[in-house]
């Protein structure tokens, strides 16, 4: 299998690390109706249709374990925290009791028929196995394990249950069941949805990436070069297949095999890749990040347009009463008019996203001009402040051009102001650290972190980063 090397950071601060970004809400600790609900014993169980009966949904129960146990990490009421850690541990107890033993491996099975409405092949009879539910378990028995408050007897446990499901990472498609294969390419799957023949799947990028997290917990745990080995392999996959999972200036594409743009999964990609840059050290990710993040940026952003005086065109789009996109509407113009100002001004908007076909466009929400988009311009109409940013650990390099060519940095408050310009000349090329890229004042922007220009945000087109042209 093909390994570029890459390596595990294991010192990441606790906010960073694997499953830190979904708690589960004190409100939500004891679901009691819809489809997903906990019986008597507190395990977590899905009820199609929102029947009486219930069934294991292995990447539920251990996605719900380990929003508990990151509620657990935070929770300061000691009565919550018991049951946090109760609830976790129900769902470590249930996908134990519950696993089967194949090829010297631990799998759990899914108790239900399952077929995807919109991928044609995932179709499944009960029992079937999931690669994301095997590498989300390995984390949900490691966190566990390495909670102080849980005993000796019982860390091993989880450990040995752990052990038993990477087993099944380390076996593939020659035989069933399975869950990882090798590409014609040489390039290492963990499949969310095996295929019934050797080889075949929907090759699903979010599952994928979350079962990659539980190679990530158990080296941080273990040490074990095979689970760093795995990790190598697979995010040698998703830095080469990286392209075909972006879908350049709109929503992502949900799987290798069926390539349909998925909305709700284009935010899961950004974080995804965010976390594996982290996990990485690499700036291959976070490149990557960056540009999922252009292509369709969260479209919960809002704040306040500042329009220079002039000319300034102004649409109406056929979408959702907010604003947001719909299938079959797919943003088409209704209208345009043309609107000028005497004077800089300001109006509020609701949204800023990407329009379909189009580039990034501002929703205004109050006034004369409510209802209509104007497009983000940098120069005519922008969005004041910093927005989305991107976080890199480690820090990565900015390099100003050499040749004395002039360019301009900026501090800026949280509201957009601009406090300081500095414009900075290097008769050679010359690096500074950056911690960050963020839309500022409607521009891509780097943070340098050290030197004369600390504190400062300098333009991406201005620089490059790493050695590579920057994004923007």
């Amino acid at each position: 299998m093909n390994q570029a090397g890459y390596r595990l950071v294991t010192d990441l601060p606790e906010a960073m690390r694997p499953w830190r970004d979904r708690p589960v809400a004190w409100a939500n600790v004891s679901p009691s109706s819809g489809p997903y609900r906990l019986n008597a014993q507190g395990e977590y169980l899905y009820y199609p249709d929102g029947g009486t009966v219930g069934y294991d949904h292995p990447v539920g129960q251990a996605q719900f374990g380990l929003g508990c146990i990151t509620s657990y990490r935070t929770e300061t009421d000691p009565a919550r925290r018991a049951v946090f850690l109760e609830r976790a541990r129900a769902q470590a107890g249930r996908l134990i009791a519950m696993h089967d033993e194949a090829r010297g491996a631990w799998w759990f099975p899914y108790g239900f028929d399952f077929a995807h409405s919109v991928h044609t092949g995932v179709d499944y009879t009960a029992p079937w196995y999931s690669g994301m539910a095997q590498g989300e378990i390995i984390s949900l028995f490691v966190q566990l394990a390495g909670l102080a408050e849980v005993c000796a007897e019982d860390q091993a446990r989880y450990m040995a249950a752990a052990d038993g499901a990477l087993a099944s990472l380390l076996v593939h498609d020659e035989a069933y069941p399975w869950c990882v294969n090798v590409d014609d390419a040489g390039y290492l799957w963990i499949q969310e949805y095996p295929g019934d023949q050797p080889g075949t799947g929907d090759y699903t990028y979010n599952g994928m990436i979350f079962a990659m997290f539980g190679l990530y917990d158990y080296y941080c745990a273990t040490g074990s070069q095979t689970a760093a080995d795995l990790y190598d392999a697979s995010a040698t996959t998703m830095a080469r297949y990286f392209p075909l999972l972006r879908n350049s200036k709109w929503h992502s594409f949900y799987c290798q095999t069926h390539r349909i743009p998925a909305p709700t999964y284009h935010q899961h990609h950004i974080n995804l890749f965010s976390q594996l840059h982290w996990q990485t050290g690499s700036p291959d990710f976070a490149d990557d990040t960056e540009r999922l993040v252009d292509d369709f940026p969260a479209p919960g952003v809002a704040g306040t347009i500042q329009f220079e005086a002039g000319s300034h065109t102004l649409y109406r789009f056929d979408t959702a009463a907010s604003g947001a996109w719909v299938s079959g509407k797919n943003d088409a113009e209704l209208e345009s008019k043309s609107v000028s100002f005497s004077s800089d001004t300001q109006a509020p908007t609701s949204m800023r996203r990407r329009i379909q076909g189009r580039g990034i466009y501002y929703l205004i929400s109050a006034g004369a001009y409510t209802g209509w988009w104007v497009g983000e311009n940098w120069s005519k109409a922008w969005l004041r402040g910093i927005h989305l940013a991107t976080l890199f650990r480690p820090h990565r390099t900015v390099t100003f051009p050499g040749g004395s060519v002039p360019v301009d940095t900026y501090k800026v408050s949280a509201d957009g102001t601009v406090t300081s310009v500095k414009a900075v000349s290097f008769a050679n090329p010359s690096n500074a650290p950056a911690d960050r890229r963020a839309i500022v004042n409607g521009r891509p922007m780097f943070q340098i972190t050290a030197g004369a220009l600390t504190g400062y945000w300098v333009p991406a087109a201005s620089v490059t980063i790493d050695s590579q042209p920057a994004l923007g």
